[in-house]
């Protein structure tokens, strides 16, 4: 048997065509009533007090990066591991990414790892809430605020993951979400901001639309630049949002369905959720002892290609590119080598997932 199933797919429902047809007739295509309204609703369902949109997760990362003023010769704290979006939009800002090491189990930066980056010259703080996991954030913040550091989340892969009765994306200063088409939900791209900091608000808002003064067009008060979001992309999101709690059923469902199904493969580990973390899982991903299989994790993405399964690698970790001139990261090294991630998008059915599960096991030794 040869199936086809994807690494993702999104999951739609009526509303999304509905609104992106109203978007169209509107000719609010740019601006407009979707924007405010997923603004204010996907504030509102994260329980936080001020959003604002952006054109993707990369330019989220930019915006609360130049809120917090970092200037050449500061320095961020980044995991080892993670996708690259916000270490490079650190370089860009002219700061210098410190790189921390991850835990081994959760596969989240490491606290220990982040106290022992810190210098004078730290500014920032930005832990990556990897496939879905929470970041010890309490643990992080506190540290931040002994040294008085800023905290950005990085919540792309996390979008209503829990860690106690918060969401994450308000746990530090800045929360920063990508809708990417992979995302838990989707607008093809688009991104957004978190903040409960007034005065970052006012400065990302500004700085989001060419630094305009907001009733003054054509006043610039601060070099800003275009990071808007398109109403048509926003009606895509409301009528993704409308029906989050369906997707995020679903996105549990499967998540629970891997974990019985895995549960019986020797050699091969899922990440670890530490217990104040209620989980979406973005991506499941999966450790796989290179002792324990015929094939290193490269070879058996090929392998099961061939059997119609598209799976994906883990990130490769800064300190093997040298580009980024990281140093040594070994917890980061050996992820990094091993991680798998799976078929994870929630129209999944039991028996696919079955399929994809047998099929990781019959690559064993």
């Amino acid at each position: 048997m040869k199936a086809n199933i994807p690494w993702a797919k999104p999951l739609f429902f009526e509303q999304e065509q509905k609104y992106l047809a109203d978007a169209l007739a509107s000719t609010w295509i740019s601006g407009g009533q979707y924007i405010e309204k997923f603004e204010k609703e996907f504030t509102q369902y994260n329980r936080a007090h001020f959003g604002i949109t952006t054109s993707n997760g990369t330019t989220a990362l930019q915006l609360a990066i130049w809120a917090l003023n970092l200037q050449p010769g500061d320095e961020v704290i980044v995991p080892g591991f993670t996708f690259v979006a916000p270490i490079n939009m650190v370089i860009e800002s002219g700061a210098t990414p410190i790189y921390a090491d991850i835990d081994p189990a959760t596969w989240c930066i490491d606290p220990v790892a982040i106290e022992s980056c810190i210098t004078g010259k730290t500014k920032a703080v930005v832990p990556v809430h990897i496939y879905g996991n929470v970041c010890e954030m309490d643990t992080i913040n506190s540290i931040a605020k002994k040294h008085n550091r800023a905290v950005i989340e990085d919540t792309a892969e996390a979008a209503f993951s829990k860690y106690g009765n918060k969401y994450a994306g308000t746990l530090g200063d800045i929360g920063c979400f990508s809708f990417q088409a992979t995302k838990t939900i989707t607008m093809g791209e688009g991104g957004c901001v978190l903040t409960e900091n007034e005065q970052l608000y006012k400065a990302m808002r500004l700085i989001r639309d060419h630094g305009m003064r907001i009733g003054k067009r054509y006043w610039h008060d601060v070099i800003g630049y275009n990071f808007r979001l398109t109403n048509m992309q926003a009606a895509v999101g409301c009528g993704q949002l409308e029906n989050v709690s369906a997707i995020i059923a679903e996105k549990k469902r499967v998540f629970l369905l891997y974990t019985k199904f895995l549960s019986d493969i020797a050699g091969v580990t899922m990440q670890h959720f530490s217990k104040p973390v209620d989980p979406v899982v973005w991506a499941i991903a999966v450790k796989v002892d290179p002792l324990a299989f015929k094939f290193n994790r490269d070879a058996i993405i090929n392998q099961m290609q061939e059997k119609g399964i598209e799976t994906r690698p883990g990130f490769y970790p800064f300190s093997v590119m040298p580009l980024y001139h990281a140093p040594a990261l070994p917890v980061s090294e050996e992820v990094g080598a091993n991680v798998l991630s799976l078929p994870s998008f929630p129209s999944l059915s039991e028996e696919e997932i079955a399929f994809i599960c047998e099929n990781l096991k019959k690559l064993r030794r």
